[in-house]
Order: structure tokens, then C-alpha cells, then sequence
């Protein structure tokens, strides 16, 4: 069984990772995590081949250097396009590229990439091996169990069979499997049911590859629970929407202080993050939407949320509404059955 100090230093960072979310884990949230945990990996939202190769590549990919360590999710399937799509990413200084089989949505089926890869192992390998000779950064996998009425220990084994061939630095599994025909993708992220104990047999089988766990981890005990099985553990919507719980991601996980006392003081240290975007002509609600679970559970927290989704969405928004909207919170933590 291999122990966190095993993961090679350039994925040190892998014991805990906050999930890539469409949509959510944009520039700006990335940058809020980072001022609540100096530790955890944070990811991107996914990005496909055809908007890096094409697009607007700062805006799809700029970020601070400040996020670190931060990797880049590509979405793809065609070996040349992700070599040359992670090539870019690794230029920008992204700490690792990532690679995408395991989104269920309708529009990556389309594509042929996220979760209908894992039909393909032999391309996700192929895939994998053209990203590895592109780049000198780690390049991961991010996986379900399975899809459909795939055998999740046939599936699971030949995708991580060819990625270890590959030379994949480590393999991110969300313990579920994706039900393309049937399920919305948000269904995908709850109704299939949880099945840790499959990626504790995979990691048993491939001890030298770091492996890291996702879905339904809800809380930082949660997550040292799984790391007797496995590397590392991803958290996404527990992160998003309880965002405080990353305030105990240095001190429980790495035995070192987190960066800030607490969400009050969270708030007070995003302050110059969030002037310096309203100077570049970003709108406060930018970063606000990814903080309003900070105080929940905090007495005032309803308020808090109320005062940030009506005065902190006009254009004239600055820090003295995120200040005033703090204001409404208790600084006395209530007693655990109470609700904010």
C-alpha cells in the first residue's frame, strides 16, 4: 500500500484536489480556494481541444500564478488535437494536464470524449501516450467505474491497464459509474450508486500508480476515511457549496496552518483579489456566486446570501456590499443541530 510520500513530488499536491466543475471552477473561484487552503490542487473547468487549438486561448486558459498548484481538464479524443492542446495548456504553466473520460453530458457523447471513452480503452492509452511525449508535466486521467452495462471490474482494469502502459502519472476515480442512455448528467453525479471499495481493489493492483478517489466525499473526516485506500481524494460539490471546509485542508491533511483564521478573515484576504478584478471590469458578482456557502450554518448566513444575490449583482457593487453582507453574519458558531 503505497503512502502519500510515494506520490512522485510533482503530484505532492494530489492528497486533496478540489473536482473540475462546468461552470463553477472558474479563474475567479480557483482563486477564492486558494485563499482558504495554500494546499489543496485545484482544476479547471473542462476544456476541449477544439476551443484551445481555436479559441481564445488566454480567456479559456489565463490564470494567476497565485492559483498554484493548478492543473488544466482537457476534453478530446483525437491524440494529435490533445498533444497539441496540452502542449499550450503546459506553456501557460499549468502544474498538470488532465484528461476528461468520465463527463456524462449529451454534448461530449457527441464529440466522443468524457465518459463514452471509457468504451475505448486502447484511445484513451493512445490518447494519453501523445499528451506524455508532448509535455513534461504529469498527465493524469480523470475516470468513472464504467458506463452503461459495462462490468465495472473489466472496465475499470482495462482503462487503467492502458493508461499505466501509456505512462499515465496517475489515474482520479469517481467511484460511480455513467449512465449515458437513461440519466442526466445530474443525475449521473448522485443515482449511480457509490462503490469505494472497487478503487481500493484497483489501487491494491497498481500500487506504484497514484490513484485519488471522487464522489459523494462530503467533509475532510470523509476524506481521511478514504486515504487509508487510496493517494488522494477529490472533492467537488461539497467544496463549492461549503467552501469553509477547505479552511481544514492544511491542518488536518498536510500537519500545517491554513492560511487565514477563518471565513471572516477569509473574506477580509480576498478583499485585494476581488478590487484588483473590479478594476479590470469584472462585476463583484463574479466572485461572490462562489462564496455564498461560506457561513453556512453561521447564524445571519441567510441574510448574508441575501444581501450578495440582490445588492452585490449590480454593476455598482464593490467591496463595501461583500462587507456589508458579512456584517449580517454571527461571529459565535452556533450549536451543530442549528441551521442558519
Amino acid at each position: 500500500m503505497s503512502t502519500p510520500t510515494d506520490i512522485p513530488n510533482a503530484l505532492s499536491g494530489w492528497r486533496f484536489s478540489v473536482a473540475p466543475m462546468m461552470d463553477w471552477t472558474d479563474r475567479q473561484c480557483r482563486a477564492f480556494h486558494r485563499t482558504l487552503s495554500r494546499r489543496a490542487r485545484l482544476y479547471t473547468e473542462m476544456v476541449t481541444t477544439g476551443a484551445v487549438l481555436h479559441g481564445d486561448r488566454e480567456r479559456l486558459l489565463g490564470f494567476d500564478a497565485g492559483e498554484h498548484p493548478v492543473a488544466v481538464q482537457l476534453g478530446g479524443s483525437d491524440p494529435g488535437d490533445l498533444a497539441a492542446a496540452a502542449r499550450i495548456a503546459a506553456d501557460f504553466g499549468y502544474a498538470e494536464i488532465n484528461l476528461n473520460i468520465g463527463c456524462p453530458s449529451d454534448r461530449v457523447q457527441e464529440g466522443r470524449f468524457g465518459a463514452c471513452l471509457m468504451r475505448e480503452p486502447d484511445l484513451v492509452g493512445a490518447c494519453v501516450a501523445a499528451m506524455k511525449a508532448a509535455v513534461s508535466v504529469p498527465v493524469t486521467v480523470k475516470c468513472r467505474l464504467g458506463v452503461d452495462d459495462q462490468d465495472i471490474e473489466q472496465a475499470l482494469d482495462a482503462v487503467a491497464g492502458t493508461v499505466v502502459a501509456a505512462g499515465a502519472d496517475g489515474l482520479i476515480v469517481h467511484a460511480r459509474k455513467a449512465w449515458l442512455k437513461g440519466l442526466s448528467p445530474r443525475e449521473n453525479r448522485d443515482v449511480p450508486p457509490l462503490d469505494y471499495g472497487r478503487v481500493a481493489r484497483l489501487k491494491r493492483a497498481h500500487p506504484a500508480l497514484p490513484i485519488a478517489i471522487n464522489g459523494g466525499i462530503a467533509d475532510i473526516a470523509a476524506a481521511k476515511a478514504r486515504l487509508t485506500e487510496v493517494d488522494g481524494v477529490m472533492i467537488g460539490r461539497a467544496a463549492y457549496t461549503e467552501p469553509a471546509l477547505l479552511l481544514d485542508v492544511d491542518p488536518e491533511l498536510f500537519g500545517e496552518p491554513a492560511p487565514v483564521a477563518d471565513a471572516f478573515a477569509a473574506v477580509e484576504a480576498f478583499e485585494p483579489v476581488i478590487a484588483e478584478g473590479l478594476e479590470r471590469g469584472l462585476r463583484l458578482h463574479a466572485y461572490t456566486r462562489h462564496m455564498l456557502g461560506l457561513f453556512n450554518g453561521r447564524p445571519g448566513a441567510r441574510a448574508y446570501r441575501r444581501h450578495l444575490a440582490t445588492a452585490g449583482m449590480g454593476a455598482e457593487a464593490g467591496i463595501g456590499t461583500l462587507r456589508e453582507a458579512a456584517a449580517k453574519v454571527s461571529r459565535e458558531r452556533p450549536p451543530a443541530s442549528a441551521a442558519a
